[in-house]
C-alpha cells in the first residue's frame, strides 16, 4: 500500500471570474504533519473546504489511500478557526457532539470521551459550560471533539489564530506533544510561519492568488522542537526561507500589475 495518504493533483477552483487555485499539487504521507502557508486570500482554507465538501474544485484530482476521494464518504475531521463550542452544552457534551451527529447515543459517546478528558487537560471541567473555560482549554475541548471521531485524517484551520501570543505558544507545544503520542495524519492551514515550522514535517508555501505551490520545504528537525539554541537557530533559518518565498510571490504579483 502506498505511503501517500492524501494527494491533490492540479486542483483548480474559481469563484465566478476569479481564479483562486491554479493547479495545486501536494501530498500528505501517513502519520505526517503537513502545513500550508501563504498570503491572505491565497486560498489556503479553500483547499480544506474542497476536502470537506464545502466547495467543489473545477478541475484536478484528489486521491485518498490511493483511490479517488468519494465525495459521500469524507474521511476528514475538521477543527475550524474558532472553537465553535455550543454555549448551552457542558464541555463533555460539546466533546461528544461529533459522535452524536454520526448517530452514536449520548451515553456511548460519553463513555468514549470520558477517558480522554485528562489527557486533553480537561479533567474536572466535564460539567462546566464553555464560558467558564480559558481560550486554551476551549481549544483543547474543540480538538478533543475533532479527534474522538476517529477519522483517518485531521484538518486544522488556523486553530490557534484567535488566542493571545502566550496561550498560542503553549497550545502549539501541547499539540506537538499530542501529535508525538498519537501520530495523527494532519494538515494545518496557518498564517503563522513559526507555528508551521514548529509543528510540521513538511510545509507547502503558496503563491499569491491565483495560488500555486511556490515552494515545498522539508523540516528535518528533531522533536520536540524549540528546546535548545541549536534547533532554534535552524527554525529561524527555515522561517527566513518561507518569508523570502512569500515576499517574492507578492513582488512578482505587483510587477504584473495585479493585487494580492
Amino acid at each position: 500500500m502506498t505511503d501517500i495518504k492524501l494527494k491533490l493533483d492540479r486542483i483548480v477552483l474559481s469563484y465566478d471570474d476569479l481564479l483562486v487555485l491554479n493547479g495545486i499539487t501536494l501530498d500528505v504521507r501517513r502519520g505526517e504533519f503537513v502545513s500550508i502557508v501563504g498570503p491572505s486570500g491565497a486560498g489556503k482554507s479553500t483547499i480544506l473546504k474542497i476536502l470537506t465538501g464545502a466547495a467543489e474544485a473545477d478541475g484536478g484530482e484528489i486521491l485518498f489511500d490511493g483511490r479517488q476521494l468519494d465525495p459521500d464518504a469524507r474521511p476528514f475531521a475538521l477543527m475550524p478557526q474558532r472553537d465553535a463550542l455550543m454555549p448551552w452544552r457542558r464541555i463533555i457534551d460539546n466533546a461528544t457532539l461529533g459522535l452524536e451527529v454520526q448517530g452514536m447515543s449520548r451515553r456511548d459517546a460519553r463513555h468514549r470521551v470520558e477517558p480522554l478528558m485528562a489527557e486533553f487537560g480537561l479533567a474536572g471541567f466535564e460539567e462546566h459550560y464553555p464560558s467558564a473555560l480559558s481560550g486554551g482549554m476551549r481549544q483543547r475541548a474543540a480538538l478533543l471533539r475533532t479527534v474522538v471521531q476517529d477519522r483517518s485524517m485531521l484538518l486544522l484551520d488556523e486553530p490557534f489564530g484567535a488566542l493571545d501570543a502566550l496561550t498560542r505558544n503553549q497550545m502549539q507545544l501541547w499539540l506537538e506533544d499530542m501529535w508525538l503520542k498519537h501520530r495523527w495524519t494532519a494538515m494545518l492551514v496557518t498564517h503563522d510561519i513559526r507555528e508551521a515550522v514548529m509543528l510540521s514535517d513538511r510545509i507547502y508555501v503558496l503563491s499569491a492568488r491565483p495560488a500555486q505551490v511556490a515552494r515545498t520545504i522539508e523540516v528535518p528537525l528533531p522533536r520536540p522542537r524549540m528546546r535548545d539554541a541549536a534547533i532554534r537557530a535552524k527554525v529561524a533559518e527555515i522561517e527566513s526561507a518561507i518569508l523570502d518565498t512569500l515576499v517574492g510571490s507578492q513582488h512578482s504579483l505587483l510587477q504584473e500589475g495585479q493585487m494580492p
